[in-house]
């Protein structure tokens, strides 16, 4: 899919205006010239700087293009499947991670992506359970994220 350079811009431009905009509230410290709004403030601006040059690029090229255009890949039934199953993936995720727990969650979804993506069969389990509690050991344990235990809570290590 291609987009229009502007339309790209355009949202970009939104994005960083809604940072600016709710950054303008963050409390300053006492004593410090740099406080909490200072390096999101810094990145939206640089983020607007460069929405306004994508908008103006995508503007000078408009009488030459549309502004959206579909792949290929969009009159393909299998990346039109893959697409959809990633999509629902993330909102299968973002529905049972707090009930089922991040391990039971991953595991199902690795399961079901290396099944529609045709791994071998006898390794679709091995490896959604490997990859799923490397995952949870890098996030975890190295990273300290809490991610949710779900139906693990009386097991957790």
């Amino acid at each position: 899919m291609k987009i229009n350079d502007a339309l790209s811009g355009a949202i970009l431009l939104a994005f960083a205006l809604l940072i600016l905009f709710l950054i303008r509230d963050y409390p300053t410290i006492p004593g410090q010239n740099i406080g909490p709004a200072a390096f999101p403030g810094l990145l939206a601006g640089l983020l607007a700087v460069c929405s306004l040059a994508l908008i103006w690029r995508g503007l000078r090229q408009q009488p030459r293009g549309r502004w959206l255009e579909f792949g290929a890949w969009i009159r393909s039934g299998l990346h039109l499947r893959n697409f959809l199953l990633t999509i629902a993936s993330l909102l299968f995720y973002i529905l049972a991670s707090e009930a089922l727990g991040f391990i039971v969650t991953a595991t199902i979804l690795l399961a079901i992506l290396f099944w529609a993506l045709k791994v071998r069969p006898g390794l679709i389990v091995p490896l959604a359970i490997g990859v799923t509690l490397l995952i949870h050991l890098i996030f975890y344990k190295g990273l300290r994220v809490p991610l949710p235990w779900g139906i693990l809570l009386p097991v957790q290590w």
